[in-house]
């Protein structure tokens, strides 16, 4: 699909990544977080935005959406660290 053309308020792109980054999952809150379900998929959701505002690929924004709301309805788990 061809990137919108959508012109967005000039603060949008920059709050959406502000907001992405607060909500992202890090290396440091990782395990606390993982098994969340509203926070993976509002973190998902957020990067679904960010590609949209900044013009990324819808394909990539789609895929983004899908996850998260995948999370949001439950039909995804965190599938736990690997066993050695």
């Amino acid at each position: 699909m061809p990137a919108s053309r959508t012109s967005w308020p000039p603060e949008a792109a920059h709050r959406a990544q502000e907001l992405h980054e607060c909500l992202r999952l890090t290396d440091r809150n990782w395990h606390q977080l993982k098994t969340d379900a509203d926070r993976r998929a509002a973190e998902l959701l957020a990067a679904a935005l960010v590609q949209l505002l900044q013009g990324g690929s819808q394909d990539d924004a789609c895929a983004l959406a899908d996850q998260g709301l995948r999370w949001l309805k439950r039909e995804l788990k965190d599938p736990g660290c690997p066993h050695r």
